[in-house]
């Protein structure tokens, strides 16, 4: 278990009349990334009057010489089953650093800050966006 499932997942279980979330989680020390999969199974199946759901999540696992590593396309198979909402993914591999990004966000995207982009960025216009950081190996 990581700080994710044993706070963040569990608090939200106990917001059954939801109607409304807004969700912005850095998450670190997990075995997998934060997607499509995760959210449905441990949030959005949980909240059964849940008619928004904005978010902006990135998610970073280590790697160690793995082979086969998360991309793109899987990533965008795992929001199959979301409706109504135009959501934006980008994998990232750092092999240096020996980690992997995942960010995935609701679009629009309507915070202030956008940081460590990468050169897999999506585009797209971000009219809120006042501060960006930038990062490449």
């Amino acid at each position: 278990m990581n700080v994710y499932h044993e706070l963040i997942v569990l608090l939200l279980h106990r917001m059954l009349n939801l109607e409304k979330l807004s969700l912005y989680l850095i998450v670190h020390d997990k075995n997998t990334f934060v997607d499509g999969n995760d959210l449905k199974k441990n949030i959005i199946n949980n909240m059964l009057r849940l008619n928004l759901f904005l978010f902006n999540i990135c998610s970073n696992i280590r790697i160690h010489n793995q082979i086969n590593l998360p991309s793109n396309e899987y990533i965008q198979c795992t929001f199959k089953d979301f409706q109504n909402n135009h959501n934006i993914y980008c994998v990232d591999h750092f092999f240096e650093a020996e980690r992997s990004q995942c960010h995935i966000y609701s679009y629009p995207y309507t915070l202030k800050l956008y940081k460590n982009i990468t050169n897999n960025f999506s585009g797209g216009f971000f009219k809120f966006v006042c501060v960006v950081s930038l990062f490449d190996e």
